[in-house]
């Protein structure tokens, strides 16, 4: 399951099946590829289900008989364990439970191993069929232990809605890592995953914290930890519109999926290792005896420049990152001792899918790494890494940007395992393991950056400059300046200035200088100051203790971290400026012109 599916519950005396394709239609812009419901209707629970459209769901139960059912659960789902179909669509049922399910489940293979070897399959291929499996098997007379029991067992991320067959007029809810609230209203009450499912019948909800199961019913909603005591939670109001609320009051989706990095970064993270090993889909012999060729375009283009700098340097192993557009084109000399990566959010990126096609006809060993579970991309590559970012709404990409560098970051720690020892390996992955509270701390800079932002939305050209792993940041920064701000904005290796892009520097012409790489800082610094003696503005993205007295006009801090995960507060700083600016011009800054999200066309 994906972390951006949608999720409605309902108890009371409305029309449930109304109520919860209601609710699902203002899920919709989370994401999905299928949708179902459940409804409890005279002791039964029956599913409806498809994949597609929540209006072909809705036309399917044009003729079914759903009158009467006063409680039931829908879901919208993202693909990520099994593609999308009918049979693996929520919910899903075992014996007298059904649910459905937002999250994923991290030891999904362990478990249906574990159940394989005790003669129980699933029927779908889904990680949330498994959880219906255990929860059926602990449930015996209640059903708060049973929950607490199969909660027990799994490892990941999850927001439930559950129904017992047996208990009537009754749902329940828990959630870790994955946003679930819970809705009160006058004789009904509702689950759901964000606020706009339930704008329309209620503004009052309960916040469900991790280590909470919620009972739901039309006359009340009772809170209990997993040790069975009862829980009095704070009720709150909403007081946004439909449109603030899909953002989950944040003004742009952008800023919203800016502060969802955290989540996605570890979710990501989560999925790609299991029992110590990473990525055991690619199978205990995977290595690279030529080069990698990294093939990708825009934002993902540079997330693969960060990556050459990573597994270059960990792994040990020659890696060129190239345009998709170019690579078709260039009659490209490979070997079949390469590997191609190929980077794409959407999995249909025309350039990417085609450099993708050409590696294959070529018996190239191929790798595709993207967000859409059951994209082109996805089916076509040899192997594919998943990201966990979700879909994302707003057209210039944040999270899904970061995500693909963290997986890159992984891959490297997985191709460097006959050159690094265990214990370095290990090291290195606790520290990608402490990224998202590091996230977390450089949000917390977005003020600095908003008041940057007022210093810098008025000019007419902007450049950025760095060195190494810093100058794939400076192409991402500027990358995301001009998507959103219109501004003319440049990127450049702060070593190249002087080979003639430094006749392009006026007086206050602004440039950021990006100094991440303690390793590059004081060669970096040289070149700023040539363009500092020649009237540039400079604003550098660098760590506290790093001085920059003479040269540097403003600075924005990264947190302290190792030189390892330096570069990620750095992007997210470079995200966090390029979005204020974008605000204070007034710009469209979701939906910026002349851009769409997936380049479906060459």
């Amino acid at each position: 399951m994906s972390i951006m599916c949608g999720i409605i519950g309902y108890a009371g005396k409305r029309n449930t099946a109304d109520v919860l394709i209601g609710g699902l239609k203002k899920l919709e812009y989370r994401g999905y590829d299928s949708a179902g419901i459940a409804l409890e209707k005279d002791g039964k629970i029956n599913i409806y289900k498809n994949q597609g459209k929540v209006s072909m769901l809705e036309k399917n139960l044009a003729d079914k008989d759903t009158a009467n059912a006063e409680t039931g659960i829908g879901h919208t789902r993202w693909a990520t364990h099994g593609a999308p179909s009918d049979c693996n669509a929520h919910p899903h049922r075992r014996g007298r439970v059904v649910l459905v399910h937002n999250g994923i489940i991290e030891n999904e293979r362990e478990l249906r191993a574990e159940l394989a070897g005790e003669g129980i399959h699933p029927v779908s291929d889904t990680d949330t069929e498994l959880i219906a499996i255990l929860l059926d098997r602990y449930y015996t007379e209640e059903p708060l232990p049973a929950i607490r029991q199969t909660l027990a067992r799994l490892k990941g991320s999850y927001a439930l809605g559950i129904l017992f067959e047996d208990r009537p007029g009754v749902l329940y809810a828990t959630r870790k890592d994955s946003p679930l609230i819970i809705g009160r209203g006058e004789g009904e009450n509702f689950i759901a995953s964000d606020i706009p499912a339930i704008l329309e019948y209620t503004h009052d909800y309960w916040l469900s914290e991790e280590g909470e199961l919620a009972e739901v019913t039309e006359k009340g909603v009772a809170f209990y930890d997993f040790d069975g005591n009862r829980i009095e939670k704070e009720l709150r109001t909403a007081d946004w519109d439909e449109q603030s609320a899909r953002k989950g009051g944040y003004p742009h989706f952008m800023a919203k999926e800016i502060a969802e990095q955290p989540r996605a970064v570890a979710e990501t993270i989560g999925r790609c290792r299991e029992q110590g090993v990473l990525f055991p889909e690619l199978g205990a012999d995977f290595s690279v005896a030529g080069a990698i060729r990294i093939v990708a375009c825009g934002s993902a283009y540079h997330a693969g420049l960060l990556g050459k700098y990573i597994i270059e340097k960990l792994a040990r192993i020659p890696v060129e990152v190239e345009i998709a557009s170019e690579f078709r084109y260039a009659n490209p000399i490979l070997s079949k001792k390469d590997l191609v990566i190929v980077i794409s959010q959407s999995g249909e990126t025309a350039d990417s899918l085609a450099a993708l096609r050409l590696a294959k006809e070529q018996g190239i060993p191929n790798l595709g790494i993207v967000n859409v579970w059951g994209s082109s991309l996805a089916r076509e590559a040899d192997h594919v890494l998943y990201t966990a970012a979700g879909p994302e709404i707003s057209v210039a990409t944040t999270k899904a940007y970061t995500c693909q560098v963290v997986l890159l970051y992984l891959l490297a720690l997985r191709l460097a395992e006959n050159r690094l020892p265990a214990a370095r390996r290990q090291e290195l992955l606790g520290e990608l393991e402490t990224l998202p509270e590091l996230i977390e701390k450089t949000l917390k800079n977005e003020q600095a950056c908003k008041s940057l932002a007022q210093k810098l939305y008025q000019a007419e050209h902007l450049f950025f400059i760095g060195r190494g792993q810093d100058y794939a940041l400076s192409c991402e920064g500027s990358l995301k300046l001009k998507e959103i701000t219109y501004l003319h904005s440049e990127a450049y290796a702060a070593g190249e200035l002087k080979h003639g892009t430094i006749s392009l520097i006026e007086e206050g012409t602004p440039v950021i200088a990006v100094m991440t790489d303690r390793a590059r800082i004081a060669k970096t610094a040289g070149n700023i100051r040539e363009v500092h003696a020649r009237g540039a503005r400079i604003l550098c993205i660098t760590h506290s203790d790093v001085e920059i007295s003479g040269f540097g006009d403003y600075r924005l801090d990264i947190p302290a971290c190792s030189d390892f995960l330096a570069p990620f507060p750095g992007l997210i700083l470079a995200q966090l400026l390029a979005y204020h600016v974008a605000v204070a011009r007034g710009n469209d800054v979701d939906q910026p012109r002349n851009l769409a999200k997936s380049v479906t066309v060459e």
